[in-house]
């Protein structure tokens, strides 16, 4: 177990410094709003966006109720935090590719349609939507350990009832054994803001949310990586598949339990220190005034953040659909390259990885939530044009190439979205925006990959990445006409001008 500060800094707490907890005294909401955000007649909330006027007005009310002086702390558990939830969303994210990357093989060792198989990837998007609001709403009520330990424990029930299903004509076991890892999809993709700003410090914050959706990318490229080299398509020996399948199932299985009791030993629901003045003041706030009904309204009447929830959902999406249907895409130019067709979709990911560290960093370090979400949209539209264009050229270096082009952008604006969302949408609860962002991506990637599946089908894979070009086009459109209300930073930055000294527990 970490301890979260030595006992200079327990003594430090009760004689010197009031920690936050007890410095901030509980600010009051009126109408589930918080203070600032009421009109001056009524008691009703003010428009959503009304500009940069009513954001410094509820800054300062907050830094009032604050008292103007409070102590924050990091704690090293968060590093442990962070790396336990960066590996369970991994193996998830794994078995989300897992199939899709050897349609052609389990298409033969199951004896079903190439369509049968898209819905072992489609199934995780079709079973997020329904289930988001319950699982925030879990989020909210009973916290960050429960949800951790649901989304780690049914990711590994869903692993070992794949291993039940090693024989052709158990498709539909499989399928279930998939729909259970989905379920465990929605109580894991909403954590990386709600980690990154209950663990972590305003310098640190992006970049920490960077990271653990740096986890669930990574276990997409080993997803593409590794099945091509543990299943190789033996069509003559269902012997050999079956076997073959199975190390990777009880693998799978194997690692996911060890994540689970990882998770139920390092997981607490919060640091003993808030890391962050923003925290703070959310920290003060009593349970009983807080509406998860009234949060989402606020949402939903929050413009800029619909605006948001539309483009994050069409890029997010779009990434789902290329995932999905990347082996369909370079078997139909490139036939018996099932094996490349695996190491492009890890260098299209292991790409999305740099470019979210990066974006992550340059976020913490300039504050350019805006101009960086839409410079890094545009890149994306233009690297996805140039990837449709050179894929049938017959050079497997070139769409090598290409796609890493891609992935640095497109799965590298991930973080950026869930970001961006909680600055415009603070102090409404970080599961709550992140799962509503991932909701939105989840119906437009089940749109997206039906649309792109039969276009690739029926005409080619140009067909089918030209429909999402279009709508990417779309999406730097919205993304454009997001008005950019950095909420928590202005909080944040306001507080400490006031000169507060943030004591780290390390």
């Amino acid at each position: 177990m970490v301890e979260d500060g030595g006992s200079e800094e327990e003594a430090e707490g009760e004689s010197g410094e009031m920690p936050a907890a007890a410095a901030v005294p509980p600010l009051q909401r009126c109408n589930g709003f918080l203070p600032g955000k009421e009109a001056e007649g009524g008691g009703r909330a003010a428009p959503a966006g009304s500009g940069e006027q009513a954001a410094e007005a509820e800054a300062e009310a907050m830094l009032s109720a604050s008292g103007g002086r409070v102590e924050t702390r990091l704690s090293r558990r968060r590093l442990a935090v962070l790396t336990v939830f960066s590996c369970y969303s991994l193996v998830n994210a794994f078995q989300w590719i897992q199939y899709s990357i050897l349609s052609n093989v389990f298409a033969s060792f199951y004896g079903v349609s190439f369509t049968q198989i898209d819905w072992l990837s489609m199934v995780y998007m079709v079973a997020y939507v329904p289930l988001i609001l319950p699982a925030t709403w879990l989020l909210d009520a009973r916290g960050l350990r429960l949800t951790a330990l649901l989304g780690s424990g049914l990711n590994g029930l869903g692993a070992w009832l794949k291993c039940g299903s090693l024989a052709p004509g158990r498709y539909p076991l499989t399928l279930a054994a998939q729909a259970v890892c989905a379920v465990a999809q929605v109580f894991i993709l909403g954590l990386p803001s709600r980690i990154a700003s209950v663990w972590f410090g305003p310098t640190e914050v992006s970049t920490a949310c960077a990271v653990a959706v740096l986890g669930n990318q990574l276990g997409t490229a080993i997803g593409f990586l590794l099945p091509p080299v543990l299943v190789p398509n033996t069509p003559d020996d269902t012997d050999l598949m079956a076997h073959n399948i199975s190390i990777m199932f009880y693998g799978t299985a194997i690692v996911s339990t060890l994540l689970f009791f990882l998770t139920g030993v390092v997981f607490e629901e919060k640091p003993k220190y808030p890391p962050s003045h923003s925290q703070a003041i959310l920290q003060t706030m009593p349970p009983e005034d807080y509406s998860y009904k009234q949060s989402i309204i606020n949402l939903f009447r929050n413009i800029p953040f619909v605006l948001l929830l539309i483009s994050y959902g069409i890029m997010t999406g779009a990434f789902y659909s290329v995932s999905t249907l990347l082996n369909q895409m370079i078997v139909t130019h490139y036939e018996g390259e099932e094996v490349n067709a695996g190491r492009i979709g890890l260098t299209l990911v292991v790409a999305g990885m740099v470019g979210s560290i990066i974006c992550g960093l340059w976020l913490d370090y300039t504050k350019t939530y805006k101009q960086t979400t839409l410079i890094v949209y545009i890149l994306s539209f233009i690297g996805l044009l140039v990837f449709t264009f050179t894929l049938d050229l017959g050079y497997l270096i070139v769409v090598f190439v290409t796609g890493g082009v891609l992935g640095f952008f497109m799965t590298g604006y991930l973080p950026l979205g869930f970001e961006f969302a909680v600055e415009i949408t603070y102090p409404e609860s970080e599961g709550t925006s992140s799962g509503l962002l991932n909701a939105s991506a989840q119906i437009f990637g089940i749109v997206f990959t039906l649309v792109q599946g039969k276009l690739t089908t029926d005409y080619s894979p140009r067909a089918g990445n030209l429909f999402l070009c279009a709508w990417i086009f779309v999406g730097i459109i919205l993304t454009a006409l997001i008005k950019s209300d950095l909420r928590r930073h202005n909080v944040n930055s306001g507080i400490m001008n006031l000169d507060v000294k943030a004591v780290s527990g390390d």
